[in-house]
């Protein structure tokens, strides 16, 4: 595999495994009745987002170089009504469409990611099918994380540098150089 297949694909299994990691430690913080709270009727909640995730995943991941990554078997529709799902449940969904993306990723090979795939039916790049679903999960990710900082309010965790804590962080990080 050539220098910027192998760096690139690394990069990107490395921000989806980050995606994941980030996701996972919100859900940490919310209750079961959380990730069905949602602000208003035409809101999602994180169980329908967990849901679409993972609806997404395993149709765009599946088959990948030879087939549609909209299938044929996907009820996106059904994706954003709460099912009233259980954590367990999710969580196992959840689980599947990660485990199939990182096995598609970590198996491709430096050539096919010239090759085109199809989506809905249009012809795309493999590396432009993996930066689709970068934005698409990391959108979803803020969604994730600005709806439990909702519910949760001051008592939230913050995952990434505390408000008012950057030159704390730099300091910190700069005595590790």
């Amino acid at each position: 595999m050539n220098s910027f297949e192998k760096n690139y694909l690394s990069i990107v299994i490395q921000q989806f495994k980050h995606f994941k990691t980030r996701a996972e430690e919100a859900l940490q913080q919310l209750s079961d009745e959380d990730i069905h709270w949602k602000p208003n009727v035409e809101s999602n909640n994180i169980a329908i987002i967990i849901q679409h995730i993972s609806g997404n995943m395993n149709s765009r991941w599946m088959n990948f170089l030879t087939t549609d990554g909209e299938k044929h078997y996907r009820e996106r529709d059904m994706e954003f009504i709460d099912q009233g799902e259980t954590r367990e449940n999710l969580m196992r969904y959840w689980e599947d469409g990660w485990n199939l993306l990182f096995d598609t990723l970590e198996n491709l090979e430096a050539n096919q990611l010239h090759q085109t795939v199809t989506l809905r039916q249009q012809p795309i790049s493999v590396l432009q099918a993996i930066q689709t679903e970068i934005a698409h999960i990391s959108y979803h990710l803020g969604q994730i994380l600005f709806i439990g900082k909702q519910i949760k309010g001051k008592d939230w965790t913050i995952l990434s540098i505390p408000k008012n804590g950057s030159k704390e962080f730099n300091l910190m990080h700069s005595s590790k150089e």
